[in-house]
């Protein structure tokens, strides 16, 4: 009897425990819920850092759009003072050429420039008395940097200089040193070379890289603007060119300012600087050559009834070439850019009315 009892016990324990089978699978479920946590895991850390590098992006246009809207909004807005503005003759832009923009004929290649007269607060210069001489206009000028020896290459900056009521000094007005005026028409801000060169060129020249300048969007790398008329037109020439068939300036052959004009819309390209690093670290070019992909406004193809222009053009035609560049993982230069660089980078639009600024 006990030998049987024996027998009986030690069967019972051999059948509690688990088979070879059984733990095989289990193993089997433990490693394919392990995958799939690491995967959810993996998802989840991907979009966070999507989502940080677009909340960056969001944050850094938010701002420099709203600079651009504090300056607009104080701008002077006289037929009798000058602008350096986008339109046919007496602009040269960016001019960086090279299919830049796809603009090969007009002068006004990629990233756009200005220089205009406005009432926000600026730096005098050290020798200018503000108190006694000062005015309280300063020319704000805009600028993506092109000189790629500078730590701000490819960066959106923003000068402001301080005025005086007039240019009195003993330099005169070819002088670098001479006091920075208030210049009324005929006299234009790209006739003063010697004070404001910097102000209405983008070049690799000393005089090119003016102190005043100072960076206000680190990540944005392509800045564009065009003009809404009164007449409900988007162009690039701040006129109706149907109502004033032979102007070819905003000041020839009549000084007409921006009375043609009902609204500004300003476009951006805003990379975040991980997104940054990750290009630089595969193609010197590959942020220049994306940019240069970029079309200028006037190139972007109209989706309106007859093509004509449309507000939205911008943003369709940047944001198809930076789906296009994910895609294929280069520029059409061509040069490599990594597509989740490409995947991150965000374009932003914003018009800016004249008769509320």
């Amino acid at each position: 009897m006990r030998i049987r009892s024996t027998v009986h016990l030690t069967h019972k324990r051999l059948s509690a425990a688990f088979s070879l089978v059984e733990i095989i699978v289990a193993v089997a479920v433990l490693v394919i819920l392990t995958i799939l946590v690491a995967q959810l895991t993996n998802s989840a850390t991907a979009i966070t850092r999507l989502g940080t590098k677009h909340i960056d992006a969001d944050t850094q246009a938010r701002a420099v759009l709203d600079r651009i809207g504090l300056d607009i909004a104080q701008m002077l807005k006289r037929t009798d003072i000058d602008y350096y503005i986008k339109q046919p003759t007496g602009y040269n832009g960016h001019g960086n050429g090279h299919g830049y923009g796809h603009k090969l004929d007009t002068g006004q290649q990629g990233s756009d420039q200005l220089a205009v007269f406005s009432v926000m607060p600026g730096y005098y210069a050290s020798y200018a008395n503000p108190v006694s001489q000062g005015s309280p206009v300063w020319l704000v000028a805009y600028r993506i940097n092109a000189d790629s020896s500078q730590p701000s290459y490819l960066m959106l900056e923003r000068m402001a200089k301080g005025l005086w009521w007039n240019g009195a000094d003993t330099g005169g007005l070819n002088s670098a040193n001479t006091n920075l005026p208030i210049l009324f028409l005929p006299q234009t801000i790209a006739a003063m070379d010697k004070q404001w060169y910097a102000a209405v060129n983008n070049d690799t020249t000393p005089k090119s890289r003016d102190s005043a300048y100072e960076i206000v969007g680190p990540q944005i790398f392509r800045f564009e603007y065009w003009y809404l008329l009164k007449n409900g037109n988007l162009t690039d020439v701040p006129w109706d060119t149907d109502a004033r068939p032979t102007q070819t300036t905003i000041d020839t052959p009549s000084g007409i300012g921006l009375t043609d004009v009902q609204a500004i819309g300003v476009a951006i390209a805003v990379v975040d600087p991980t997104s940054r690093s990750l290009v630089s670290s595969t193609s010197a070019t590959g942020l220049f050559d994306l940019a240069s992909d970029l079309d200028d406004f006037k190139t972007a193809p109209g989706r309106g009834v007859g093509g004509a222009k449309k507000a939205g053009d911008i943003e369709y035609r940047w944001s198809t070439v930076l789906e296009t560049v994910a895609q294929t993982g280069q520029t059409s230069a061509p040069s490599k850019f990594p597509p989740p660089a490409a995947s991150a980078i965000r374009v932003y639009c914003r018009y800016y009315d004249l008769r509320t600024q």
